[in-house]
């Protein structure tokens, strides 16, 4: 048995007894947990353990901070409580019975676009480094950019939108791929639904207002005709799409026998999915993603727009807690397919940026 066999002891009664325990796993710093009832976890006598640094409750877990011995509590912990531990991901799986409706929702949302993060982080530089030298007219007393002096850096600027192209305009394919990994169907057939609604056959989404109505392609089935609209940088049609292909795969392997249900279930599951993407999720989920930018563009640009930013303030830092935060960056995609940027990710950096002030206060104050 290890040096923390008697804080494990402990710790096993405080939170209730093994009995109390659906599921225990650990990350880098925390021991996690989802108990049964957590009403009869003992904070105080956790915290006064000597092994732990503190605790908290985010999304359905009760974590105790243990630092980077993590490993060796949890190994003794596991040992004299005599469970089976299990993996992140299936804590977070048992934490829901602990979430409300609407964490679930939020959860869910969350983890569709955390694995998005650094696509659109990389996106984001790189668009923002071609506003510097394509956009600002630093040279000639303000008449040109670094682009029209320069072949080399305009063939920068050329070459980097190729990156950005692909992260914000083929954005949906990343969505449908990340809905399927998260509800735990099949992938590359989420990747198909994505590139079905930003492909090339398609009129581009930001050339449809530029578009006479006349104009619009279409299918033309006789009796009906379907417009051949694409869906770039769409962040809630590309999720409406999705799910849609998430239950109807589901559906359809419940009720197909094995034997056939290597082609039926991907065939019915994707065309069915593609049919109701273009003519009833796509358009309605464009008007949604619409609304929902315009009042928040609203907000942070007109007349109450510190009255936004205070209420924005202060609910995101508690959001960041929860790990739920991540959501916001479905509004910040349709910000940017709306309006060209989102001024969002600016007030999110501040607030980082005094997260980590704080801490170096908090060094400085405790050298």
């Amino acid at each position: 048995m290890g040096k923390y066999e008697q804080d494990a002891r402990l710790l096993l009664e405080y939170v209730g007894g093994k009995e109390n325990i659906a599921a225990v796993s650990h990350c880098v710093s925390r021991m996690r947990f989802v108990l049964n009832d957590p009403a009869k976890a003992d904070v105080a006598k956790i915290e006064a353990l000597k092994s732990a640094k503190g605790t908290f409750t985010q999304a359905g877990q009760f974590q105790v901070i243990i630092g980077n011995t993590v490993n060796d509590f949890y190994n003794d912990f596991i040992a004299v409580s005599g469970i089976d531990g299990v993996s992140k991901e299936a804590v977070k799986s048992a934490a829901k019975q602990n979430q409300n409706a609407l964490q679930r929702v939020m959860s869910v949302l969350a983890e569709i676009f955390a694995p998005l993060i650094p696509a659109i982080i990389t996106g984001g530089l790189i668009l923002g480094f071609r506003n510097c030298i394509d956009s600002i007219y630093f040279f000639n007393n303000g008449t040109q950019t670094l682009c029209d002096i320069s072949q080399f850096w305009s063939g920068v600027d050329s070459f980097l939108w190729l990156i950005g192209e692909a992260v914000f305009h083929m954005l949906p394919v990343c969505i449908c791929w990340s809905v399927t990994k998260k509800m735990g169907t099949t992938q590359s057939l989420g990747i198909v639904l994505g590139l079905t609604l930003v492909s090339g056959q398609l009129l581009n989404a930001y050339a449809v207002a530029s578009t006479a109505a006349a104009d619009i392609p279409k299918w033309d089935f006789g009796f009906f005709t379907i417009n051949m609209i694409g869906y770039q940088a769409q962040v809630i049609p590309a999720m409406l799409a999705a799910f849609t292909l998430v239950y109807l795969e589901k559906f359809f392997r419940k009720i197909c026998p094995p034997v056939i249900s290597m082609i039926v279930v991907p065939f019915c599951s994707l065309v069915l999915s593609v049919i109701v993407a273009h003519t009833i999720l796509g358009p309605i989920g464009w008007k949604i993603g619409s609304v929902i930018s315009d009042v928040v563009y609203a907000g942070i640009s007109g007349s109450f727009r510190v009255v936004f930013g205070a209420i924005f303030g202060f609910v995101y830092a508690p959001l960041v807690i929860t790990g739920l935060h991540h959501m916001s960056n479905a509004i910040d995609i349709q910000l940017i397919a709306d309006f060209g940027g989102t001024m969002l990710w600016p007030m999110i950096a501040l607030s980082n940026i005094a997260q980590g002030s704080a801490v170096l206060g908090m060094i400085y104050l405790q050298r």
